[in-house]
């Protein structure tokens, strides 16, 4: 698995019917002090995720073991949605701060 932010969406009328119903979006590389690396990747989206959010995907034959992708054809899908990264210094991203948590009770 790899960091990435959703930077952007990806459009295509046309295309394989196994494609259909799947969100593409443009996933840029994170480092770990959550600076884009540049590089990019088009992922399909099985989490509902949007643009400008942290999340982790994967690619290549593990792109194609999620419930929604299985038996299609994707080299990258989003397969989660980041709520906190810890780095070796501490902290380095909360999604939710203190009193905005769906827990109410701050990032896990």
């Amino acid at each position: 698995m790899k960091l990435g932010r959703i930077v952007g969406t990806v459009v295509a009328t046309r295309k394989d019917p196994k494609l259909e119903g799947l969100r593409l979006y443009m996933v840029e590389d994170l480092s770990l002090a959550l600076k884009g690396k540049g590089s990019f990747v088009v992922a399909a989206d099985v989490m509902g995720a949007g643009v400008g959010e942290v999340v982790l995907y994967c690619s290549g034959s593990a792109a194609r073991q999620t419930q929604e992708t299985e038996g299609r054809p994707v080299d990258a899908v989003v397969m989660a949605i980041v709520d906190s990264v810890d780095g070796p210094n501490g902290p380095v991203f909360e999604k939710f701060g203190a009193t905005d948590a769906p827990s109410g009770k701050g990032s896990a």
